[in-house]
């Protein structure tokens, strides 16, 4: 039997807000713009280039293509840090908000005594800017972040995962990760979690069918959350109480 659910792990980008697209992307293009580079990444685009993970690892495949030859790495970083910077801006200026039902899960959890944790590809500046703006006093439920600074490989490998458990002190089995990508998807899962995907823009890209190790589906979290794909939810909405049956395998 499983034990108890104890955590909850948050991937952030698409997860906890919509963040890819109406953030990083246009993160990306101002500070392109900014640079003089004639690259711009429209939501189409954005959404192709998502199986690259991490904005430096983005940055080199963009000017890769667009000049043939891989850029140097003082530009990725001068890049990078502009994106940054714009970022924060974006999310200041209140155009970045918590996706539905994330409070409401962010919320129930703590009350429940869980332990929550962030586990994301996004650098630690982008982080701080979305639990300074959107977050606010819900940040103190998360009781440690892995970033992207803190691994040497982002999802899809599973190291950032591994470490938030072993920093949790706990086994995969107690926990569950809440993801919207396949590559987070893979990067949970091959920590041996159970994952629920909660479909993003970009995630509803990608057919259901890709997310066949999802211990779920679901069309946003809290009481007017809906279930896309495994057992329903008795109690309608996808509630702690649901994602405590999938972790315990009640269904």
């Amino acid at each position: 039997m499983s034990p108890p659910l104890q955590a909850l792990l948050w991937d952030v980008d698409g997860t906890l807000a919509e963040t890819e697209r109406d953030g990083h992307r246009r993160a990306f293009n101002r500070a392109f713009a900014d640079a003089g580079i004639p690259l711009h990444w429209d939501r189409e685009l954005y959404g192709e280039l998502l199986q690259v993970t991490g904005g430096r690892e983005r940055i080199t495949a963009g000017l890769t293509q667009l000049r043939g030859e891989v850029p140097a790495a003082d530009e990725v970083e001068a890049l990078q840090r502009a994106k940054q910077q714009h970022y924060a801006a974006l999310v200041e200026a209140g155009e970045l908000s918590l996706r539905p039902g994330v409070a409401e899960m962010i919320t129930a959890a703590a009350g429940a005594g869980l332990r929550q944790a962030i586990v994301t590809t996004s650098g630690r500046p982008a982080v701080e800017a979305l639990a300074r703006r959107c977050l606010g006093d819900l940040a103190e439920a998360f009781e440690l972040w892995v970033c992207g600074d803190d691994v040497q490989r982002k999802k899809p490998d599973p190291e950032g995962y591994r470490q938030a458990l072993e920093r949790l002190d706990l086994p995969a089995a107690a926990a569950v990760a809440i993801e919207d990508s396949g590559n987070g998807l893979q990067a949970a899962v091959g920590a041996g979690l159970t994952c629920v995907i909660t479909l993003s823009h970009y995630g509803r890209r990608e057919l259901l069918a890709t997310f066949p190790l999802a211990t779920a589906v679901v069309e946003g979290l809290g009481a007017d959350g809906r279930v896309a794909r495994g057992p329903a939810c008795g109690g309608g909405g996808v509630t702690l109480s649901y994602l405590q049956q999938l972790q315990a395998g009640a269904f």
